[in-house]
C-alpha cells in the first residue's frame, strides 16, 4: 500500500470513529431519561422496599427473600434496556460489516475507482439509519417502563 492510500485509510478511520461517537451521543441523549428512571425512580423504590424488609419479626431468609423481591423491577428494567441496546449494537455492527465486506470486495476486484469513498458512503448511511432508529428504541423502552415524556 502506498503512502497516499495509507493516509486516506487513516483519515477514513478517524471519520468512522467520529461517526460512532455520533451514534453514542445520540443514544446517550435519547436514553438519558430512561437511565434516570432506572437509576433514580426504580432504585429509590428498591431501597425503600428493601428498608421495609428489615423487621425484627422476620427471619433472615424471609428478609433475604423480601430484599430479593424488591430488586426485581430494577433488574428487569436494566435487563430489558441492556437487551434492546445489545440488539441495536448487533444490527449496527452487521450493517457496518456489510460495508467492510463491500470495500474488501471492491479492493480485490479493482474495478471501482473509489472503494474508500464507497466505504465512507456506506458507513454514513448505516450510521444515519442507526441514529434514526434510536428514538424508536427509546420510545419502545419508555412504553415498556411506563415512562411519560
Amino acid at each position: 500500500m502506498d503512502h497516499i492510500a495509507a493516509a486516506e485509510e487513516r483519515l477514513l478511520h478517524e471519520r468512522l470513529r467520529q461517526k460512532l461517537n455520533e451514534v453514542n451521543a445520540a443514544a446517550e441523549s435519547h436514553l438519558s431519561g430512561i437511565n434516570d428512571h432506572i437509576n433514580f425512580t426504580l432504585q429509590k423504590a428498591y431501597f425503600k422496599c428493601a428498608h421495609d424488609c428489615f423487621d425484627r419479626r422476620y427471619k433472615q431468609d424471609e428478609i433475604s427473600n423480601c430484599v430479593e423481591n424488591c430488586s426485581v423491577p430494577v433488574l428487569k428494567a436494566q435487563n430489558v434496556v441492556e437487551a434492546e441496546m445489545a440488539n441495536f449494537q448487533e444490527r449496527l455492527s452487521r450493517s457496518l460489516r456489510v460495508c467492510q465486506d463491500k470495500y474488501e470486495a471492491a479492493k480485490l476486484q479493482k474495478n471501482n475507482s473509489n472503494p474508500l469513498g464507497d466505504l465512507e458512503s456506506c458507513v454514513n448511511q448505516s450510521v444515519k439509519d442507526g441514529i434514526n432508529m434510536i428514538p424508536h428504541i427509546a420510545g419502545k423502552l419508555k412504553a415498556y417502563l411506563s415512562i411519560e415524556d
